[in-house]
């Protein structure tokens, strides 16, 4: 039975896949290979794992010529993206990759594609300009990148919906610019561009690491903006002027609970006993009493230890050290 339509299949109409041991019957995964590539994902994982399905496996199940040349291309963009010597040309509806290698004491480049031959900058990626200095640009939909491209397929209703919706609604990838579309509602702000792979954050549109929200930077892992600079900080003197009262505090409550409350829990477990503990004669009830007394007496000013000893300093480093030197940036 195949576990995405729950139809019997014979043996034969289960491919094998590379990637996985996942079995699924052949016109299921055609057609999800199908949807997935129409909706211009670029890695296409197996249906029931995180797993990504290999080229051969996607080429050997579709059959269709322009899905696996689309697919191709997929593939072709995903690598140019990744690779930083890749320069596209900005000249409008061209889009065509221009690889190199040392170019940065000689930048002028020039579009390879039949017909274009645009000359255009190395540095600032936009059109030469030879008597003049780079100028910053901000990296914006407006810009000619096939990667923004590959995100949404040639509509017409296009240009009508991007014109449309709010600019804080589509944002661009900081890595390859392609579009990302996300309603602004306040939710995850971790985001992951299925162009080339690149982890940023909604808010600030800068890559991150898997602590970029416990910075105090003012990116939220949910929210629908910033803290504003004031607020942060307020925020940031709060946790430095505060601290060590929040330590004298949580110290005070922490060490005598854990001394005192272990001890007194096991001491009620043993008296409550088990199964069999009205098997167990006086002395043995006794002794099994005293023992677990002792064993709590021992080990919570180890827990104890180990909490204030570990976890102080883990916070005054967090605090006296990555948010004060936050306040500078």
């Amino acid at each position: 039975e195949c576990p995405l339509c729950l139809l019997p299949q014979p043996p034969e109409a289960f491919p094998t896949l590379a990637s996985c041991a996942h079995r699924s019957c052949r016109p299921c995964l055609e057609q999800y290979l199908r949807i997935a590539i129409s909706e211009s994902r670029m890695q296409v994982a197996c249906p029931h794992c995180p797993a990504v399905l290999q080229p051969a496996d996607v080429h050997r199940l579709l059959a269709e010529p322009t899905l696996c040349d689309k697919y191709e291309e997929f593939l072709l963009q995903r690598l140019l993206v990744a690779d930083p010597g890749t320069r596209w040309c900005p000249a409008p509806n061209c889009s065509y990759a221009v690889i190199t290698y040392g170019c940065a004491e000689c930048p002028c480049l020039t579009c390879g594609r039949e017909g274009c031959g645009t000359e255009f900058c190395y540095h600032c990626r936009q059109p030469w300009h030879p008597d003049s200095p780079c100028e910053p640009v901000q990296l914006t939909p407006s810009l000619a990148n096939p990667a923004a491209q590959l995100v949404h397929p040639e509509d017409s209703a296009y240009d009508e919906t991007l014109a449309q919706a709010e600019a804080e609604d589509i944002k661009v990838c900081p890595r390859c610019s392609a579009f990302i579309m996300k309603i602004n509602d306040g939710s995850c702000n971790c985001m992951n561009c299925t162009v080339c792979g690149c982890l940023f954050c909604w808010l600030c549109l800068q890559e991150i690491s898997d602590v970029h929200f416990l910075r105090p930077s003012g990116c939220t892992f949910w929210g629908k903006r910033p803290w504003s600079r004031t607020w942060k900080i307020l925020r940031q003197l709060g946790m430095v002027l505060g601290v060590p009262m929040v330590i004298s505090l949580v110290t005070g409550i922490a060490v005598p609970v854990i001394t005192i409350g272990i001890p007194t829990y096991m001491s009620r477990k043993a008296l409550a006993g088990g199964p069999g503990r009205s098997s167990l004669s006086g002395c043995q009830q006794c002794l099994s009493l005293t023992s677990s007394v002792l064993l709590s007496l021992f080990v919570s000013p180890i827990i104890t230890a180990v909490t204030v000893g570990v976890g102080m300093p883990l916070m005054l480093t967090y605090i006296y050290g990555v948010v004060v030197l936050s306040l500078c940036w």
